[in-house]
C-alpha cells in the first residue's frame, strides 16, 4: 500500500512537468530575459548593476546548458523556474528583481513566439531546397515526354518539367502561408503580465527592437491567451505535409516495376527481408505516412484551445508538445524529400515509351476536327466513338487506317497521322500550358523566385 501511494504521488507529482520539452526553449528563455532586465535597468525599475550581474548569469546559465552540465531539476516544472533558480544560485537576491513587471504568461508567451519564428524561417529555407531539386531535375529533363493522368488514367501528354513545376506551384504557396505565420506571430506580448498589463513604465517597444519584433501586441488579455500563430502554422505545416505527401505517393508509383519512372538513390530505398530482388521505396513511404501526425497535431491543439475562457488556463500547457513534434516532423521531411528528388534517376524512356499510347491523343484528334469547322461536342462524340472502334479492332489509333477515320468523318485527311505527343505537348503553347515554351519560362520564373536568375 506504501508502494502504491508513492507511486501515485510521484505521478501526480510529475503530471504537470514540462521540463522534459520545453527545456528547448532555453536560448529564447535566456535572450528574453537578459532584454528584459536591461529595460528595467534602462528605465529606473531595477539598478544597472543587479541589471549586469543578472545578464552576467544568464550568459553563464546558457553556456551550462550548451555545455550539457546544468543541474535540471524535474521538481522546478519548467524552463523559466529552473532558469531562475539556478539564477538565484549564481548571483544571489538580484536574481529575485529579474520578474518585475513579468509573469511566466507573457514570459511562455514571447519563448515560444522567438522559438516559432525560427521554425518558421527554417521551415520557408526547408521549402526553397525541395523547390530547387524539383526545379533541377525539371531543367534537367526538359524535354522528357510523358502521361499526364486524371482519375489515375492516362489522360494527355505533358513534359516531365511541367509535371513537376506544378509541385513547385504547391510549395510557393506554402513558403507563403509559411512567411504570413511569420509576419502575425512577431508581435511581442512581453508586458502584458498576468492579464491587464503591469504597474511598471517599461518601454515594450524597445524590447521589441531588441529581440527582432515588429511590434507590441495591442490587448494584454489577448496576448496571453493567444495561440493562433500557433495554429497558423499547424494548418500551413499540415498543408505542406499534404503536398509532400502526393509527390511522395507519385514516386512511390513512378518506381514501381509498373511505371519505372524513376529510381530511387540505394540510400533513399531499402532492400526486403524475405524478397532479395526487392528496393522499397521507404523514405517516400515514410513521408507519406509522416503527414498524419502533423494533422493530429493541428486537430489536438484546436482541440486544447476550442472550450477556453479568457486568459490563460494551463490547458493551454498542451501547446508545445505537438508543435515540437509538428515542426521537426516538417523539417525532417522537407530535408528527406530534397535529397529523394535531387537523387533519383528519371528513366526518360520508359516515361517517353508510355507517353506513345495513342488513345492520349483523342483531344489532339477532336481539336483537329475543330480545325476543319466542326463544332467541339460533335468532334468529342467522333472520336468517342472512333477511339471505341479502334479498341474493338485491336489496333492504336495511329495503326488506323485512312478509310477507317474517314468513315467517321470526311474531314480527316492523311495529316492527321502527324499528331503526335510531343506535338501535343508543344500544341498547348497557353501560360500555364506544358508547350515547351511556356515551360521554358516557368523554370525561368521559379528560379527567379528562388533568387537563382540566371
Amino acid at each position: 500500500m506504501a508502494e502504491s501511494r508513492a507511486a501515485c504521488s510521484a505521478m501526480t507529482n510529475s503530471y504537470t512537468v514540462s521540463i522534459h520539452y520545453d527545456r528547448r526553449l532555453y536560448r529564447h528563455d535566456i535572450a528574453g530575459s537578459m532584454v528584459h532586465a536591461r529595460m528595467l535597468a534602462r528605465q529606473g525599475i531595477i539598478g544597472e548593476e543587479d541589471a549586469r550581474l543578472i545578464v552576467e548569469g544568464l550568459s553563464s546559465i546558457r553556456d551550462e546548458i550548451e555545455g550539457g552540465h546544468f543541474p535540471w531539476q524535474e521538481e522546478l516544472e519548467d524552463i523559466h523556474m529552473n532558469v531562475e533558480s539556478r539564477l538565484h544560485e549564481l548571483i544571489g537576491p538580484p536574481a529575485g528583481k529579474l520578474h518585475t513587471g513579468r509573469s511566466r504568461n507573457d514570459q511562455v508567451a514571447v519563448d515560444m513566439r522567438m522559438y516559432a519564428r525560427d521554425v518558421l524561417k527554417d521551415a520557408c529555407n526547408g521549402i526553397a531546397k525541395l523547390q530547387r531539386a524539383l526545379v533541377s531535375q525539371g531543367d534537367a529533363h526538359r524535354e522528357v515526354v510523358m502521361p499526364g493522368y486524371t482519375h489515375m488514367q492516362r489522360a494527355q501528354t505533358v513534359l516531365l518539367a511541367h509535371h513537376l513545376l506544378a509541385y513547385f506551384e504547391m510549395l510557393q504557396r506554402d513558403r507563403t502561408r509559411m512567411e504570413e505565420c511569420h509576419r502575425r506571430a512577431n508581435v511581442l506580448p512581453l508586458g502584458s503580465g498576468a492579464l491587464a498589463g503591469v504597474p511598471y513604465p517599461l518601454d515594450r517597444d524597445w524590447v521589441a527592437a531588441e529581440l527582432g519584433f515588429d511590434g507590441v501586441t495591442a490587448n494584454s488579455m489577448d496576448a496571453v491567451s493567444d495561440r493562433d500563430y500557433l495554429l497558423d502554422f499547424h494548418a500551413a505545416a499540415a498543408t505542406c505535409m499534404m503536398h509532400m505527401s502526393r509527390l511522395s505517393e507519385e514516386l512511390v508509383l513512378w518506381s514501381s516495376s509498373e511505371f519505372g519512372f524513376v529510381a530511387m538513390a540505394p540510400k533513399f530505398s531499402t532492400g526486403s527481408s524475405i524478397m532479395p530482388q526487392k528496393r522499397n521505396p521507404d523514405f517516400a513511404e515514410i513521408a507519406r505516412g509522416k503527414t498524419g501526425r502533423v494533422y493530429g497535431s493541428l486537430m489536438a491543439l484546436l482541440t486544447v484551445m476550442k472550450g477556453l475562457p479568457l486568459t490563460y488556463n494551463r490547458d493551454m500547457q498542451e501547446d508545445k508538445e505537438g508543435f515540437f513534434d509538428a515542426s521537426d516532423t516538417l523539417l525532417a521531411t522537407l530535408e528527406v524529400m530534397a535529397s529523394v528528388v535531387s537523387t533519383m534517376e528519371v528513366k526518360a524512356e520508359r516515361m517517353e515509351q508510355a507517353a506513345s499510347d495513342s488513345f492520349m491523343l483523342a483531344t489532339d484528334l477532336a481539336d483537329y476536327l475543330v480545325g476543319k469547322g466542326m463544332p467541339f461536342r460533335q468532334a468529342h462524340g467522333v472520336v468517342r466513338e472512333l477511339c471505341a472502334h479502334a479498341h474493338s479492332r485491336g489496333l492504336t489509333l495511329q495503326q488506323l487506317p485512312m478509310q477507317d477515320y474517314r468513315g467517321f468523318s470526311e474531314l480527316f485527311e492523311e495529316d492527321v497521322y502527324r499528331i503526335t505527343p510531343r506535338g501535343s505537348a508543344e500544341a498547348r503553347n497557353v501560360t500555364g500550358g506544358t508547350a515547351p515554351n511556356q515551360v521554358r519560362l516557368a523554370l525561368e520564373e521559379a528560379k527567379r523566385c528562388l533568387g537563382e536568375e540566371e
